[in-house]
C-alpha cells in the first residue's frame, strides 16, 4: 500500500484539479505537493496524471484511483472526526470508596469543575473490587498497604487516626479510665480494621479498664463521621480524610495519652493506562495536587498529638 500522505496529496489534487490550490488546502509548498503525486506514480509504477499549461487532467488510472480514493478518505475523515469528538467527550471515570468519596473527593470536586470546566467527571463509589479497563473506568483511588498495592499506584497520603468530636460534644479529654466513662463512642464496624475500632484503641491508651458508657456502631465510615458532626460522640477520625472540617472547626481532636501507632494504610491512585487521554490526566494530576500536605500535625504542633506515617 502506498504511503496514506501520498494518497492524500493526490486526492487533494484531484479535488481542485490545481497543484496550487491543493498545497493551500494541504498546508504545503506546491513542490512538496508535486513531489508527492510524483512518488505515488513511481511506487504505483502508473501515470496519474497529465500536466498541460496550467492544466491538469487525469489519466484513465488516475480518474479510477481518484472516484475510489476520494470517497474512502472521506469516510475515514468522518469516522476519524466522530472518534475524537466521542474521546472529548467521554467523561473520565473515578472509582472510590464510599467513604473516601463522602469524605474526601466530593467536597473537593467544585475545584476540579472550576479548574477544568470542560471535563465531564463521573464518580462510581463503592467498596467492591473492580476491573478498570473491562468496566470502563479511568482511574481508581483505594485504601491499602504498600506491600499489597499494585504495580505503578501511586500513594496519595498515609494514614493518621486521630480521636475527635464535635466542639459542642463537650469532651475534653480521653486520657484517663474515668473520662472514657464518660462517654459516648462512634464505632466503625468492620474488624478487618482493628487500628479503626475503638477497643484496641483504649486497650493502648487507657488500659483495659477504658470503658464508655455508650457504643454506637455503623457499617460505613463516612457514616461514623457524620455522627460525630451532629454530636453525638467521639470517632476515630482518619485525619487526612477530615482535616478541612478540623481546619474549619468543625470537629476537635480531642487529647489522648500516647501517640497513635501507624496503621500502615493509606490511599493509592491506580490509573487504568499507563498513558492515558489528555483529560484523564489532567484529573489524576489534580488528584494528586490536593493530596500533596495531607499528612496530619507532628504531636509538637498545636492540634493535639497525633501520629504521623512518613
Amino acid at each position: 500500500m502506498p504511503s496514506l500522505d501520498l494518497v492524500r496529496g493526490f486526492v487533494a489534487v484531484g479535488r481542485r484539479m490545481s497543484i496550487t490550490l491543493a498545497a493551500k488546502d494541504l498546508h504545503l509548498t506546491q513542490s512538496a505537493v508535486s513531489r508527492q503525486i510524483h512518488a505515488l506514480e513511481e511506487q504505483l509504477g502508473v501515470k496519474l496524471l497529465v500536466r498541460g499549461h496550467r492544466t491538469i487532467e487525469f489519466t484513465p488510472e488516475g480518474e479510477r484511483l481518484y472516484r475510489s480514493a476520494d470517497g474512502a478518505l472521506q469516510q475515514l475523515q468522518d469516522v476519524l472526526g466522530e472518534l475524537q469528538a466521542r474521546s472529548r467527550n467521554k467523561p473520565v471515570t473515578i472509582s472510590a470508596t464510599i467513604g473516601f468519596t463522602g469524605l474526601w473527593l466530593l467536597p473537593r470536586l467544585g475545584k476540579l469543575q472550576a479548574l477544568y470546566p470542560d471535563i465531564d467527571v463521573r464518580v462510581a463509589a463503592h467498596n467492591r473490587l473492580v476491573d478498570l479497563r473491562n468496566d470502563g473506568i479511568d482511574m481508581a483511588i483505594r485504601y491499602t498497604s504498600a506491600d499489597r498495592a499494585p504495580s505503578g499506584a501511586k500513594l496519595l497520603f498515609a494514614e493518621s487516626v486521630v480521636p475527635v468530636a464535635s466542639p459542642s460534644f463537650g469532651a475534653a479529654s480521653l486520657r484517663s479510665a474515668g473520662a472514657v466513662s464518660a462517654l459516648t463512642l462512634l464505632e466503625f464496624d468492620d474488624e478487618r480494621y482493628p487500628w479503626l475500632q475503638w477497643r484496641p484503641w483504649l486497650d493502648a491508651h487507657v488500659g483495659e479498664k477504658g470503658k464508655p458508657r455508650t457504643l454506637l456502631h455503623f457499617n460505613q465510615y463516612d457514616l461514623v463521621i457524620q455522627a460525630a458532626l451532629a454530636g453525638q460522640g467521639v470517632a476515630l477520625g482518619r485525619y487526612e480524610l477530615i482535616r478541612p472540617m478540623i481546619e474549619e472547626g468543625r470537629l476537635v481532636v480531642i487529647e489522648s495519652a500516647k501517640v497513635a501507632p501507624a496503621s500502615r494504610h493509606g490511599f493509592w491512585l491506580i490509573e487504568a493506562e499507563p498513558r492515558p487521554r489528555q483529560q484523564v490526566q489532567q484529573v489524576a494530576d489534580w488528584i494528586k495536587s490536593e493530596a500533596i500536605g495531607l499528612s496530619a500535625p507532628t504531636p509538637s504542633e498545636p492540634e493535639g498529638e497525633v501520629h504521623v506515617d512518613r
